[in-house]
């Protein structure tokens, strides 16, 4: 998701620059989409703290990223 979020840093503001927007709007709008990026991800980062946490505490399994591939038991 990151990448993404990087990547659209990028790319809006060349296309800004290449349908004629000034190159001080464009730096502009590429600040800003990296602070609105940076705070998204803190938030997130806070999120997933906050579940593993509350997971922790009433014994279930935290909600992250599986590894192992889960089969049925007969």
């Amino acid at each position: 998701m990151i990448r993404w979020a990087a990547f659209s840093c990028v790319l809006v503001p060349v296309v800004l620059l290449w349908y004629g927007t000034s190159l001080a709007g464009a730096a502009g709008a590429a600040l800003g989409l990296v602070a609105v990026t940076a705070a998204c991800r803190v938030l997130l980062r806070q999120s997933e703290r906050c579940a593993a946490r509350c997971a922790h505490r009433s014994g279930k399994q935290s909600g992250g990223r599986h590894t192992r591939r889960r089969t049925p038991v007969d």
